[in-house]
């Protein structure tokens, strides 16, 4: 690989590096409880350090009844808060519990394994892992957001990740909408905040805060295939479909509805 290939590469991997805050994750997790009952979660785009996905499902280990967590991450051995992808080597934590007297166990106090390879999550090594998990929670690089998705449907997983708005739209992802194999999750109230490492690109825009230091981001949700409540709410309707105001898809068959209080209540596809 060139020079520029690989600075490419790690542009592409600091644009992808968005820090999902724990209160974010609490809020979307407390609906899918009963799912996680003697599983083994695979948290496979986090740095283990200083991930709130670890630090969550660590914290709630013995309240969700996990079996495992497994986090790893890509390219990064160091305790700084952004990955430097700097290391060809990853590391993976492991924990099966919590130890006695501890209510939130330490990176430190679980141990290191160090990973063969770069950690990415189409090497063969983090592939093997994914195929011993049951349940895959995380924050993926949104510019490999199609392959990503596309890994866990071939090894059929279950799965929880955050994922852009537009990807609802995406013809290898839309007939598993419509097929009801995967469906949109509660979702981020008023978007999600994320910690990034170029801020200073938002400082000057409406999505930045500068008390927290968090950018917010109102194109992004929630990707899953575990079931919850609220996608069993009823859905009242009151528009009816005429052609002029719904435009067809020309690369499959479906409508372009902007809002779901516009969902015509007689449309049958076709």
């Amino acid at each position: 690989m060139t020079l520029s290939e690989n600075l490419l590469k790690a542009k592409r991997a600091k644009n992808d590096e968005f820090y999902t805050q724990e209160t974010d994750i609490e809020n979307e997790l407390v609906h899918y409880k009963q799912h996680f009952k003697d599983k083994i979660v695979y948290c496979n785009c986090d740095d283990p350090w200083i991930s709130n996905f670890f630090r969550y499902f660590a914290k709630s280990f013995k309240l969700l009844g996990l079996k495992k967590l497994i986090t790893t991450c890509y390219k990064n051995q160091q305790r700084d808060f952004f990955s430097k992808y700097n290391s060809e080597q990853a590391i993976m934590l492991e924990y099966d519990g919590f130890r006695e007297g501890e209510r939130e166990p330490k990176v430190e106090d679980i141990g290191i394994t160090h990973l063969k390879e770069d950690g990415d999550f189409r090497s063969e090594e983090s592939i093997e892992l994914l195929k011993q998990t049951d349940v895959v929670v995380t924050n993926p690089p949104f510019s490999l957001f199609r392959e990503y998705f596309a890994q866990l449907v071939e090894y059929n997983k279950k799965f929880l990740i955050i994922g852009p708005w537009n990807a609802v739209s995406y013809k290898d992802i839309f007939p598993l909408i419509k097929g009801n194999s995967v469906w949109l999750g509660y979702g981020f109230k008023g978007g999600g905040s994320f910690a990034v490492p170029n801020v200073e690109q938002y400082v000057n825009k409406p999505q930045f805060n500068p008390k927290t230091g968090l950018v917010k981001f109102g194109n992004v949700t929630w990707f899953t295939n575990l079931d919850h409540n609220k996608r069993h709410e009823e859905l009242v309707l009151y528009r009816k479909y005429q052609a002029e105001d719904y435009p067809h898809y020309d690369n499959y068959d479906a409508i372009e509805v902007g809002r779901v209080r516009d969902i015509p209540k007689n449309w049958g596809g076709g």
